[in-house]
């Protein structure tokens, strides 16, 4: 059996709040949830033991109810003490020591450390160091190690669970500083193993790491075909999504017309907040007058990012009984992967009609439904 050991008995006192963060909404629910959550879908783990400080047992012991597997330990005043007590308890052979405070934990980082575990007996995530790191002295550069050899440790760490124990044991009448389960199983057992974790694997410690991480918007717009009556403008195509698609019917509009472009629009600007096109693009101004759409979602985009965000998946839904649409469908991906500087892999085009029914089925216009997911970026 594995035990996992999620570490919530810190303050988090950087984080600025009246309660432990890991209490804090995020992304819907408090932020020990996700970690919960994401070691609870691991069919090999078959414990969690949460560390809690004596203030927090019955906010923390209130939200196991869907976790089954999981129990509340009472933690220490450190890190060290914190786990110390959980590994006392732990009943599984194999050990997994968590920061709760890292909801981002994957599934894949999860079986890579037990799977490391497996074979070499620990499995610390790490991520190779990007910068330049130095070694300093009064604020002054003493060494500068290569670059190669220096990696920056996250959790989850995993052990063999008596190993672990007897290092700690070990480690209580030793004067080390120990800021992880790493350092202790390094000196008292051995150099722990490496693997590769994810860049995505933050952990929450400041108040601008729980901004909002992620937004979705939807936007649904419709335009009507000219009818015979009314005439139409001497052109024989339509724009969707910045392409021209072939058409002998016309749609109405006071810019190009490129219906699928402007629910996207609203869908970006409702993720993030903000008004909806027509606020920003008014058809009673005349400079808006058969403006390009693309042009416009250039400005959209130059807003939401203002807002400190930049999308990330685009899912699009038209209904057209005319024309057909399939042909062109791979070019409106590509022009919106160049506007929104996306891999095309994060967007989705879908064409369909309405079975003959309704305005759309009977060639009177066509709608488009869009949602959004916007990420949060760094300004």
């Amino acid at each position: 059996m594995i035990s996992v050991i999620l570490c919530a008995a810190g303050r988090g006192e950087r984080a600025g709040f009246r309660q432990n963060k890991i209490l804090q909404e995020f992304n819907g629910m408090p932020v020990l949830c996700h970690s919960l959550s994401a070691f609870s879908a691991c069919a090999e783990i078959g414990e969690i033991l949460v560390t809690v400080s004596p203030c927090d047992e019955r906010q923390i012991a209130a939200l196991l109810g869907p976790y089954p597997n999981a129990r509340i330990v009472s933690g220490g005043a450190t890190r060290f003490e914190s786990v110390l007590s959980a590994l006392n308890e732990a009943k599984g052979e194999t050990v997994l020591i968590h920061d709760a405070a890292r909801p981002f934990v994957t599934q894949k980082i999860i079986s890579d450390c037990i799977a490391s575990v497996n074979r070499f007996g620990s499995g610390v995530c790490a991520l190779p160091a990007t910068d330049t790191t130095v070694l300093a002295e009064d604020g002054m550069i003493k060494s500068v190690p290569a670059r190669a050899e220096v990696f920056t440790v996250q959790t989850p760490q995993g052990f063999d669970t008596a190993q672990l124990r007897s290092a700690y044991e070990k480690a209580k009448t030793c004067d080390g500083d120990f800021t992880d389960e790493s350092g202790v199983f390094a000196k008292f057992v051995s150099p722990p193993k490496l693997f590769i974790g994810d860049p995505c694997n933050r952990k929450l410690t400041y108040p601008e790491d729980f901004s909002i991480a992620e937004r979705v918007g939807t936007g649904v717009d419709t335009h009507a075909f000219y009818t015979e009556s009314e005439g139409s403008p001497f052109i024989n195509f339509i724009t969707l999504c910045g392409v021209r698609v072939p058409s002998d019917q016309i749609l109405k509009a006071h810019s190009d017309g490129d219906v699928a472009v402007h629910a996207l629009m609203d869908a970006l600007l409702s993720a993030a907040g903000l008004r909806d096109i027509g606020y920003y693009f008014p058809d009673s101004e005349p400079k808006y007058k058969n403006a390009d759409s693309m042009q416009l979602l250039s400005q959209v985009i130059k807003r939401i990012r203002n807002e400190g965000f930049a999308p990330e998946n685009v899912s699009i839904s038209i209904l057209a009984e005319t024309p057909r649409l399939a042909p062109y469908i791979d070019r409106m991906k590509a022009t919106l992967a160049q506007y929104l500087n996306l891999p095309l892999s994060a967007i989705g085009i879908a064409a369909g009609t309405n079975e003959k029914l309704g305005y759309v089925g009977e060639k009177k216009g066509i709608t488009c439904f869009t949602t959004v997911l916007l990420k949060k970026v760094t300004l």
